[in-house]
């Protein structure tokens, strides 16, 4: 078996952000809410500048699909979240306008959680498996690059010295 883990330096950026079908009978509310999604992730390919390393789209069930996000910094996502020529601030000032008029009727969930996770608090090990997730990000590496067991990948730090 070929071990590889992720070739991250530093903090990792990692947003999850999904939406959750309440009704499915209201494909009208839903289904915008799932292109728009795909529009921001089309936009931030074309434009890696932004920030985006890579991403995962995956689901939950039936209702609820998300995406994992690898970000190259907490400023370049902060930055695309309000950027006035992004397609998500307008996508916000729509939902907030239509919140402020009573047109939100609670069909369509939605939601992100965000995480900056320090170095020497991650660690990854993939089996046999192209570039995916945090390696698709940051680099694929030999595992012996950063240690056979998870406590020495943990204990891996960028500058080359080992955490105590």
């Amino acid at each position: 078996m070929r071990l590889t883990t992720a070739d991250a330096r530093g903090d990792v950026i990692v947003l999850l952000i999904g939406m959750r079908i309440n009704r499915f009978w209201a494909v009208h509310q839903w289904l915008p809410v799932m292109l728009a999604m795909f529009r921001m992730l089309a936009e931030l390919k074309k434009e890696p500048g932004r920030g985006l390393l890579s991403r995962v789209l995956l689901t939950a069930s039936p209702r609820t699909y998300y995406v994992v996000q690898y970000w190259e910094s907490k400023a370049k996502l902060y930055e695309y979240a309000s950027a006035a020529d992004a397609f998500h601030r307008k996508v916000w000032t729509r939902v907030n306008g239509m919140d402020r008029k009573g047109k939100v009727r609670g069909h369509v969930g939605i939601w992100h959680e965000a995480y900056v996770v320090p170095e020497g608090s991650y660690e990854a090990i993939y089996g046999d498996m192209p570039a995916f997730g945090l390696a698709d990000a940051h680099g694929q590496v030999p595992l012996a690059e950063r240690g056979r067991y998870a406590k020495d990948r943990f204990a891996h730090r960028s500058g080359g010295e080992k955490a105590a």
